[in-house]
């Protein structure tokens, strides 16, 4: 599997809330969010599906993407230039609107 997205691009990350039974990985307070890809980390087995005893998981992309904080948080009052780092898997992201 190669990396659908690429360090600089801007992508989103959806805006799910699976119904139970699950095992999220990614923040609840990221989901809808928009930021841009700062590095591929590496290719690994989806630990949504590992948490559920399933060894064969796919074999995924992770992600981590840079978020101003002004974006994530409203009313945040910081410094305008502070951002937040997250690590997302491939299955959570999609192009951000307007960019394809």
């Amino acid at each position: 599997m190669s990396a659908r997205f690429s360090v600089g691009e801007p992508v989103t990350v959806r805006a799910a809330f699976p119904t139970p039974p699950c095992h999220i990985r990614t923040p609840f307070y990221i989901r809808g969010k928009t930021g841009k890809v700062e590095r591929i980390c590496g290719e690994f087995r989806n630990p949504e599906q590992l948490a559920f005893g399933n060894y064969a998981a796919d074999v995924i992309p992770l992600y981590r993407v840079r978020f101003d904080q002004a974006r994530v948080w409203p009313g945040y009052d910081g410094n305008p230039k502070d951002t937040i780092e997250v690590e997302i898997f491939e299955h959570w992201l999609e192009p951000a609107p307007g960019d394809r």
